[in-house]
């Protein structure tokens, strides 16, 4: 963000900043009266003086750096008021208050309690935004070693991805005493699409799929793309009652996409068969070979035939 775009989006604060830090000089100068050069100390106005340029310092450097919002707007309060306390400070270094005022005090004390404690409310906000962030680079990180584990045509993961999955989570489920369901969907006849609109056709129809199902599951829910046109998802704290419930709407779902073809346009009619299972203590290989016999027993005889 250049100095302009600060300017731009922060100029209430930088406004109320520059006004504030000038009405405290006004009142300075019309209620005191200059010291002479030989009073001023050097050390005092270095050392305040100094902390108040900091403080200006690291507030250009928090605006610049991020963007603007909540954990923002309490940094740059806290750090307006430590500075505007310090400033009435330095002040004090070239004017002299007659005795009697009291004001002064409270400008240069008052701020700068207020100042640490939204300061600390900012600093703990942005502590819980990095460690949101730190989740999501470690994910990320995760992604990318086991970029080889997803599917080329789609962004799901592949069948062994989904094996280590399913056993992490067959681990957890125990564990938690939590229940575990596995839902599978394939798509009836979808040979039929690649023999009359080709095969480039039908990885369309694929991709689409897979944007389609990941809108309609749960943010918890995994999908992974176990073979051609059969995806399975991964439904951690599921009974198989609400599992069936989920494979339902998926159904329902797929039969609404108005897919249309690249090369003349005609919509693709669709529909799916589900099979869902709930886990039980055994291996991912036998859970996945009983999701595989439940489907099969779902598909409608046409699509058993193809």
């Amino acid at each position: 963000m250049t100095w302009l775009n600060i300017l731009k989006h922060h100029r209430w604060k930088l406004g109320l900043l520059v006004l504030a830090a000038n009405i405290g000089l006004l009142l300075n100068l019309a209620f005191g009266s200059p010291k002479a050069f030989s009073e001023w100390q050097w050390l005092d106005i270095a050392g305040e003086g100094g902390t108040a340029l900091f403080l200006l310092f690291w507030l250009g450097l928090v605006l610049k750096s991020r963007p603007a919002g909540r954990v923002t707007d309490y940094l740059a309060i806290g750090l307006s008021c430590m500075f505007f306390s310090w400033w009435i400070d330095v002040l004090d270094e070239f004017i002299r208050l007659p005795k009697h005022i009291g004001w002064d005090h409270w400008l240069e004390s008052g701020p700068m309690p207020v100042g640490m404690i939204v300061l600390t409310i900012g600093l703990y906000h942005w502590h819980r935004e990095q460690q949101a962030i730190n989740q999501q680079m470690e994910k990320r990180e995760r992604v990318f070693r086991e970029h080889r584990l997803f599917d080329k045509l789609t962004p799901l993961g592949g069948a062994d991805y989904l094996k280590r999955q399913i056993s992490d989570c067959l681990s957890q489920s125990l564990e938690q005493q939590q229940p575990l369901s596995l839902l599978a969907l394939d798509i009836d006849d979808f040979t039929s699409i690649n023999q009359q609109y080709g095969h480039p056709e039908g990885d369309a129809v694929l991709q689409a799929l897979s944007q389609l199902l990941l809108l309609n599951l749960r943010r918890h829910d995994l999908l992974c793309r176990l073979a051609g046109d059969r995806f399975v998802v991964l439904l951690p704290n599921t009974g198989q009652s609400q599992a069936s419930l989920l494979a339902l709407e998926l159904q329902q779902a797929v039969q609404s996409l108005a897919h249309k073809t690249r090369q003349h346009g005609e919509r693709v009619y669709l529909s799916a068969s589900t099979g869902v299972v709930m886990a039980i203590d055994e291996a991912p290989d036998q859970l996945l070979k009983r999701l595989n016999l439940a489907l099969a027993r779902a598909k409608p005889p046409r699509s058993k035939r193809a």
